[in-house]
């Protein structure tokens, strides 16, 4: 009827994107008929990726899609995009957008709507985990809502299984760790010294990826405005209350102009009254449009469900990241106590050359006495028999106490334990 009446407030927009969506990716879904879906034939799918496409019901299906029909469904731009691409290393990331939740979180990565997942296909273990356990979660609430929107349900997932998976790693370098520490304490050696070298560069690795995973979560706990962004149920279903009300609103208003036309006579007096009551009834369906998005923009949004959630999960990776800063701080002491062992050992290293210079000095007067009187000079020494022998006496005597006078001055100066 509106159309008949009057332009319609829907000719301005363009198809929808999920119509366009579904299009675009029609061709791929004959190519996955054939049973092989990590298989591209030559030619086709020049650019895309495989991506795994999770709906609200739990059912899942493997597409070949491109970058540009995944922006373009999602409402993306290219640089939110690239955080997915498996060819870049990129920090964990949670992004929320005016469609669409961007999480890139460890081997989890995928682009979360209203109403679907679609995430980037892998053979990783996590990834897998995650498809299965989210479908079968939707399959199993289906008939009971556990009260969180669709969105909610997979980021918790996703949360969920990378908090588990750090976890993990976690407690598994603790267990390799301690017990390398206690025997490094006990036995420095070379082999030790380089699995305690190896170990702690795993350490700071992982430690740096629990820290960036912790300062997103609480980046986000701490912005009302990004948490309210990601309330995507909230945000369609508004738009399309919107949408509904405006179509009848002006349907209604093209209506009464029309009916108000056919009845009114035409006269200069009534037409400018007539111009005054439609610039009226613009003014007010104006108002009332500007009124309705003013008040869901600037209206406090109910985020007390999702901080709930962050927060739990923020919970759990802030207690890996003490035991990771516990692990760091062992390390540290028992890299102290090495070092005094070692600064240790180095000190009786320093007595005992301390001790062998004093003697060598000592051992050198005697040597140099022994080796005058041993060349061939004229001297009356040589006339009595005795008197060579009572030169290495005197000699030994003077040597004897020349180090017992040293050995007396080290302990005095505290060189040398008492």
């Amino acid at each position: 009827m509106a159309e008949e009446n009057g332009p319609s407030v829907f000719t301005d927009f363009p198809e929808p994107t999920s119509t366009r969506f579904y299009s675009d990716v029609q061709a791929n879904n004959n190519f996955h008929g054939s049973g092989l879906p990590g298989i591209k034939r030559r030619g086709q799918g020049h650019g895309s990726r495989s991506w795994i496409k999770i709906d609200e019901h739990g059912n899942s299906k493997i597409l070949e899609l491109d970058k540009a029909t995944v922006m373009r469904h999602c409402s993306l731009p290219a640089r939110d995009l690239r955080l997915l691409d498996p060819k870049f290393i990129y920090p964990s990331t949670i992004l929320g957008r005016e469609q669409a939740i961007v999480v890139n979180l460890e081997q989890i990565r995928c682009v979360i709507t209203a109403d679907e997942v679609i995430l980037m296909n892998s053979l990783d273990a996590c990834v897998l985990q995650y498809e299965s356990e989210l479908c079968k979660r939707l399959q199993i609430n289906k008939d009971q809502p556990d009260g969180l929107p669709f969105e909610f349900r997979a980021l918790e997932l996703a949360l969920e299984l990378t908090c588990v998976s750090l976890d993990a790693q976690v407690k598994e370098l603790e267990l390799e760790v301690y017990p390398v520490l206690d025997e490094l304490a006990s036995s420095i050696n070379t082999l030790n010294l380089e699995r305690v070298r190896r170990l702690k560069g795993q350490l700071l690795a992982l430690t740096q990826r629990v820290q960036k995973v912790c300062d997103e979560i609480e980046h986000l706990m701490d912005d009302d405005g990004d948490m309210a962004e990601m309330y995507l149920t909230e945000k369609k279903q508004r738009k399309e209350d919107y949408f509904n009300n405006d179509s009848y609103d002006q349907a209604d208003i093209y209506g009464k102009i029309r009916g108000a036309a056919r009845s009114a006579p035409v006269s200069p007096a009534s037409s400018t009254t007539g111009v005054h009551k439609l610039q009226r009834a613009f003014s007010n369906l104006s108002s009332s449009k500007h009124g309705s998005i003013s008040a869901s923009s600037n209206g406090q949004e109910n985020i007390d469900q999702l901080e709930m959630l962050l927060e739990a999960y923020f919970v759990v990776v802030d207690s890996a990241l003490n035991k990771l800063s516990s692990l760091k701080e062992y390390i540290d002491d028992t890299e102290d106590l090495i070092n005094i062992k070692l600064a240790n050992v180095q000190n009786q290293l320093i007595q005992f050359e301390l001790l062998l210079t004093a003697a060598t000095f000592v051992a050198t007067i005697f040597a140099m006495v022994t080796a005058v009187f041993g060349m061939n000079l004229k001297t009356t020494v040589f006339d009595d028999p005795d008197g060579f022998d009572w030169t290495i006496i005197i000699t030994g005597i003077f040597c004897l106490v020349l180090y017992i006078a040293f050995m007396i001055y080290f302990k005095h100066k505290k060189l040398l334990p008492l």
